[in-house]
């Protein structure tokens, strides 16, 4: 039997992951993760004229995809299938996640939602997100009764 030395810190930061994972906490407020079995990576890129938000999602078909926009929130989601279990087969480490996935992402006002574009190739689905003018805000005074 071999000692490991307890890391109180390690051990919270993994009850939080956990929970904000089966909770679907909403955490900083840019994105949400739903309750799902696995999360894809992304990276969030901007130019002058669109956001780009690239998802791996390798061992996914492109059928099994679904993007959709509902009131500012861009949502990702889809299944990867569990391979057939073979019967002469034997495993010896499973790493790559199956299952259901959910991304979703608050989107700026300075994008227009009917001109997103979804590219899927390779088991990468690309994002463009199309920047439209920004709408100059207005403070509004709010007379208090």
């Amino acid at each position: 039997m071999s000692l490991m030395r307890w890391n109180p810190w390690r051990e919270m930061e993994d009850f939080f992951d956990h929970y904000k994972k089966t909770s679907g906490w909403l955490g900083s407020g840019q994105e949400s993760l739903a309750s799902c079995d696995w999360t894809p990576r992304v990276d969030i890129s901007e130019t002058d004229t669109e956001f780009l938000i690239k998802a791996d999602i390798p061992g996914v078909e492109k059928e099994q995809v679904i993007v959709s926009v509902e009131k500012g929130v861009l949502t990702v989601q889809g299944e990867r299938k569990t391979e057939k279990e073979e019967k002469n087969k034997k495993f010896h480490r499973v790493e790559r996640f199956t299952g259901t996935f959910v991304r979703r992402f608050t989107i700026p006002d300075n994008v227009d939602p009917e001109a997103i574009k979804a590219v899927f190739k390779d088991g990468m689905l690309n994002l463009h997100l199309p920047k439209t003018e920004e709408v100059e805000r207005k403070a509004i005074d709010i007379q208090v009764e």
